[in-house]
């Protein structure tokens, strides 16, 4: 049976950007939010636009941790027991409340996020749409039989792993929770999430629609946390299966240490995309894509655009990149950086360009306010391929010009950086868009699109260094990782000749 929705997680009232405060965040473990009973540490949760604490974490330890898989998997048996549509039919009623309470879960991912509210909006509507992919789950499981000998069938089933956890970055609260939570929960398993210490609380608005969309207590269970946290839920042997999506350095950790511990492991990390641009590009379709492929979310996202590759004489479309991208509002249009630690270094990054001898041709410097942590649109031009601007993932709206005389040298400088998220090219050639997209290094790639996010049913995942493990963490690659594929050889009839399956 279900509990009633906990007063911890009460509706969030702000429908602007006015500063609004929460209660703090709290773990949800068994169906109760509560504190973490040891805790190791507390945090401030920031409200980016202002620059104040709306909240605040406690992190928890191992202790919370064991608890919350004990709570998993006291509910995952009977949860496993039931048929998958049963499963799927939980997702059903908590689209229809993702859409009731649409405006309350894009502002708050928009007061602790800092996302100007149509890009928190357009998050939500994602969200839904990972949902409506659970949905469809039970088509999509419904295995696969086949006669392969007289009187022998052999048929696919899906069994769930049991407990599994997911450990979720800062920039999409909402969004990158329900890449895994779909796949993994109408699998029959039990989910215990770690969102980020910076951004945990739509994981708890998620945890209140949950009980009244009719989940079991036990089957969605948060930790509230850092380090420590996830070090625990690598290492618990309750565990079967962790998903990660985060900084490269932290995913190779996460890797290594959940893989060692003998769970299975789907890790996401960083990125630095590749946007080529050569002379046949079309400039209508071609600038304002750029723009919001670097300014969106405040350029935090990892399929965001960072290095324009400009193939030849394309000066007229990086004009009208510049001009358009000088025009965006900090405020209204770009948003703030989740925290000023990110905004200082990305000064700093911008600041050694401009040493090494790049041009600033839009310079977002002076968008800060007084209270946020504002960093405008920024066009750095004539940047060194080996520079940092040019290597690291700088994860703002900062968009790198590098120039090239062939495409032959864009492409090798795509391939030469070790990430692998994404790789676009605008043009007008089909013969161009095939070359490209048959020789760039990267998993998700796009032809005029500067966000190339598939959609389900689609799957999200990179090459290289932007991925570890195997599959994709969305779509049917996703149920694939959070379930076990048992494969079942019958035979009912006797045969009257003789075969190796006799």
């Amino acid at each position: 049976m279900n509990t009633p929705p906990s007063p911890a997680s009460p509706a969030f009232t702000g429908r602007g950007y006015d500063f609004v405060a929460a209660l703090p965040a709290q773990n949800l473990i068994g169906g109760r939010f509560q504190a973490p009973s040891q805790p190791s540490g507390e945090l401030p949760i920031l409200n980016p636009r202002h620059g104040r604490e709306m909240s605040r974490v406690l992190l928890s330890g191992a202790a919370d941790v064991d608890a919350a898989v004990k709570a998993a998997r006291a509910a995952a048996p009977a949860w496993a027991e039931l048929p998958i549509r049963e499963r799927a039919l939980v997702f059903y009623r908590l689209r229809q409340l993702l859409v009731r309470d649409f405006e309350e879960l894009a502002w708050l991912i928009s007061h602790e996020n800092g996302k100007v509210i149509d890009q928190a909006r357009a998050e939500v509507e994602k969200a839904i749409e990972c949902v409506e992919f659970g949905c469809s789950l039970p088509n999509l499981a419904a295995g696969t039989q086949l006669e392969v000998s007289r009187g022998v069938t052999c048929e696919l089933t899906y069994a769930p792993l049991g407990v599994v956890a997911g450990i979720t970055p800062f920039n999409f609260p909402l969004m990158v929770p329900l890449w895994m939570i779909p796949q993994a929960i109408v699998g029959g398993n039990a989910f215990i999430l770690k969102p980020s210490e910076q951004t945990p609380l739509s994981a708890m608005l998620l945890g209140r629609l949950f009980a009244e969309a009719g989940l079991p207590d036990g089957i969605y269970n948060i930790v509230q946390g850092g380090r420590e946290t996830v070090e625990a839920l690598c290492d618990h042997p309750g565990i079967a299966a962790v998903g990660f999506v985060g900084s490269t350095k932290v995913a190779k950790l996460v890797y290594g240490r959940a893989c060692a511990a003998g769970k299975r492991a789907l890790c996401l990390g960083g990125a630095k995309n590749h946007l080529i641009v050569v002379p046949d590009a079309d400039p209508d379709v071609t600038v304002d894509n750029i723009v919001a492929s670097f300014t969106g979310c405040a350029g935090q996202r990892c399929m965001a655009a960072a290095n324009l590759v400009a193939v030849g004489e394309v000066d007229d479309i990086i004009e009208a990149v510049c001009q358009k991208a000088a025009a965006l509002s900090a405020t209204e249009g770009v948003g703030p950086l989740t925290t000023d630690a990110s905004r200082q270094r990305i000064l700093s990054i911008i600041a050694q360009a401009e040493a090494d001898g790049a041009r600033v041709r839009v310079d977002g410097r002076g968008a800060a306010s007084g209270e946020g942590f504002y960093l405008g649109a920024t066009v750095l031009d004539g940047v060194d391929p080996g520079s940092r601007a040019a290597q690291e993932e700088i994860f703002g709206p900062v968009l790198s010009i590098i120039r090239v005389k062939t495409l032959e040298e864009a492409i090798k400088i795509e391939n030469d950086n070790p990430y692998g998220n994404a790789s676009t090219v605008y043009t007008t050639s089909g013969d161009v868009a095939r070359l490209v997209m048959g020789r760039v290094q990267a998993g998700m790639c796009g032809v005029n699109v500067g966000v190339p996010v598939p959609r389900e049913p689609f799957g999200f995942g990179g090459w290289n260094d932007s991925k570890f493990g195997h599959g994709d963490i969305t779509g049917w690659d996703g149920f694939r990782f959070w379930t076990h594929v048992r494969k079942i050889t019958t035979k009912w009839a006797l045969q009257k000749d003789q075969t190796w399956l006799n």
